[in-house]
């Protein structure tokens, strides 16, 4: 059903184009059917989601769960990948601090 409806705006923009340069030569008449037949590929394609990739159909792909794992997890992980944290400091003995005094 949504190749029918992408078709028919394809035509439909041809043929409006067609008309619109219906006293015209041939060659604007060609020019006008190809700029109407752009314009209804582009409204038929918005209105029938032709192109667009579905989410569920992404995150179902094996390669792209460690990405997603590692995004969901951000902020826990502070921008770490699992197993590769740096160790944190002492509470006490504020090892990361700029001025300190070795």
């Amino acid at each position: 059903m949504r190749k029918l409806i992408f078709f028919s705006f394809v035509v439909l923009g041809a043929a409006i184009g067609l008309f619109s340069a219906l006293h015209d030569d041939w060659s604007v008449k060609v020019v006008m059917m190809t700029i109407g037949a752009v314009v209804g590929t582009v409204l038929g394609g918005a209105l029938t989601s032709t192109g667009r990739r579905e989410r569920a159909r992404r995150s179902i792909e094996p390669d792209d769960a460690p990405l997603e794992e590692l995004d969901r997890n951000y902020w826990r992980d502070k921008g770490h990948p699992p197993f590769m944290k740096p160790p944190n400091a002492d509470p006490d003995h504020h090892m990361f601090d700029p001025d300190r005094q070795d």
